[in-house]
This record gives C-alpha cells, sequence and structure tokens, in this order.
C-alpha cells in the first residue's frame, strides 16, 4: 500500500510560506540585538576612543587635549612596567596551562578507571570568581610563607609565581575539556594505521595526534593568552599590584607585581583625577596590543590546522 503524501499545510518549520513570512519580517528580530550591541559595545567604544584624546573629570565635560594622553602613558614607568610584567606573565601561563591542559587530557583519553569523576574535578575550580581565588590563595600562600618571615607582598617573585599557581589551578581543567574533545575527535584509523607502520606511541604523539589536535590548540592557545593579557581580579585579590614599590626619581611608584589591568584601572579610579585621560589613554594601547597579538597567534596556529 501507498503512503499517504504528507500535505505541507504552511505550518511547518521548514515551509516557504512561513520562511517569507519570516523573511519579510527579519528586522523585528534583528532590530532589538543590533540595538543592544550598539548601545553595549559600539557606542562605548568609540566614545571611549574620543575620550582618550581628551581631559576629563567627567565624561559630560571634555577638553580635547590631542595625543598629549598617549605621550603621558608611554613615558609612564609603572604602564611600561606593567607591559613586560604582563607579556613574561602571559607567555609562562600560556606554556604551562597549556603543556598541563593537553597532558591530563591526553591521560584521561587513555580509557582509565574513573576518568569522568578526574574530569569533574580539574574542571570545578574554573567555577570558582577569580576574586574569591585571589583571596583564599593568598591566605594558603601566606601560611605556607609565613614559616620564612615572609609574605606574598614582600618579594616580587613570590607574586609573579603566586598568580602563575593561581591560573594554572584555575584553568588547566577548562583547557583540558577542550583538548579532549579535540582528542577523541581523532580518527582511531590513523593512530591504527601507525601503530601497523610500527611507530611509537610518542611518535604516534608528535606525527598523527597533535596535528589533528591544531583546531583545540588554536583555542586554548587563543584564550589562555588573551586571559593572561586580561587578567585583572586574580591581580587584585592575590596581591593587590604587589610589593614592594619602587619608587622613582620624579615621585613615582611602579608596583612591582601590578599587570596592565590593574594598572589601567589605578590610573583611571586613583586619587589623581586629571589623569582619567592617561588611564583611558592606556586602555586604547591595551585593546590594540590584545588584538594584535590574538590576530597573529590565530594566524600562526591555524596553518598548521590539518583538515580532517
Amino acid at each position: 500500500m501507498k503512503k499517504k503524501k504528507k500535505v505541507n499545510d504552511g505550518t511547518s518549520v521548514n515551509s516557504p510560506l512561513l520562511r517569507r513570512s519570516i523573511q519579510r519580517m527579519f528586522f523585528v528580530f534583528l532590530v532589538p540585538t543590533f540595538a543592544a550591541f550598539v548601545i553595549g559595545f559600539i557606542y562605548p567604544f568609540f566614545k571611549g576612543f574620543y575620550l582618550s584624546f581628551c581631559s576629563f573629570v567627567t565624561t559630560s565635560n571634555t577638553t580635547f587635549v590631542g595625543i598629549e594622553n598617549y605621550k603621558k602613558a608611554f613615558t609612564d614607568a609603572s604602564f611600561m612596567h606593567a607591559f613586560w610584567y604582563t607579556a613574561l606573565f602571559a607567555v609562562v601561563s600560556v606554556i604551562l596551562i597549556n603543556l598541563l591542559a593537553f597532558l591530563v587530557a591526553y591521560l584521561l583519553t587513555m580509557k582509565i578507571k574513573g576518568a569522568n569523576i578526574f574530569r569533574t574535578a580539574f574542571f570545578m575550580p574554573n567555577l570558582i570568581g577569580g576574586i574569591v581565588l585571589g583571596y583564599i590563595w593568598s591566605m594558603i600562600f601566606d601560611g605556607i610563607l609565613s614559616r620564612y618571615n615572609t609574605s606574598i607582598l614582600m618579594e616580587t617573585k613570590y607574586g609573579f609565581w603566586g598568580l602563575i599557581i593561581l591560573m594554572l589551578w584555575q584553568q588547566v581543567g577548562y583547557m583540558m575539556i577542550i583538548y579532549i574533545a579535540g582528542l577523541q575527535s581523532v580518527p582511531e584509523e590513523l593512530n591504527e594505521a601507525a601503530r601497523i607502520d610500527g611507530a611509537t606511541r610518542w611518535q604516534s604523539l608528535i606525527h598523527v595526534t597533535i596535528p589533528n589536535v591544531m583546531s583545540s590548540i588554536t583555542i586554548c592557545m587563543f584564550l589562555t593568552l588573551t586571559n593572561g593579557f586580561k587578567l585583572f581580579d586574580q591581580n587584585l585579590a592575590l596581591n593587590g599590584g604587589g610589593q614592594p614599590f619602587k619608587f622613582l626619581e620624579e615621585g613615582g611608584v611602579v608596583k612591582t607585581t601590578e599587570m596592565l589591568a590593574l594598572n589601567i584601572y589605578s590610573s583611571f579610579y586613583g586619587q589623581n583625577t586629571s589623569a582619567k585621560g592617561v588611564g583611558q589613554a592606556k586602555a586604547v594601547i591595551f585593546f590594540v596590543l590584545v588584538a594584535l597579538i590574538s590576530i597573529i597567534q590565530l594566524r600562526a596556529t591555524r596553518s598548521k590546522e590539518v583538515q580532517q
């Protein structure tokens, strides 16, 4: 018996009638989202860019000063110190986080017992806010260092490695999940072919597995790199920019473990209200810097991705 052909009455999601109606009224769905995007991102971005060329206390009362704010930003010793300190932190954290996350993910995809429990345990620190983590780890580090009559605030090296340990503890689990997804997508036939050809586990990892998870490596490197440069709440809570201070001859102060985001915040909301324009100029420089580094990293790693 022939089956009756279903008549399209125009109520189906894929019906031409419904699609035409949606296409005619697309602006009803587009306008609210576009308006929110303009109000929440486009307008503040261009407003902030304009303010970086102004001296102001409130955004409604500004005086145009040209590139003066940018000159002050580039000659600010604390800003330049924060830049190199953040760059060093970003490099070290990107390498360590990705190495540890990939290693954990690789081990957890080898069908060991309790793998799901370990995945959950490693991922859980990512659910805790940065401010809370900063204060928790600050107490942990001070409890350990008190035996040596010091604290995380008293030496720059402790502040740096404290931030590294905190970020490892928080982000390794999140990156591990991404690497597990990438490892599970590698075709098993490729590993079998490598074993048949006599490749060792190490050779299979280098020549088969890693090239096939380059898309996951691209994502994880992008996230860890941008997170490293944008780090703020953990830096604020763990050591507040750090001690000891370096006092400059011209009267300035350099906080030895202050990163870029915290330096911008301190400039904008500090006691010197006339420095808000300089803080805004630093924010624009910061945006351009992170955008350029991210684009370079994405282009470099995407060029090595293997199409499956």
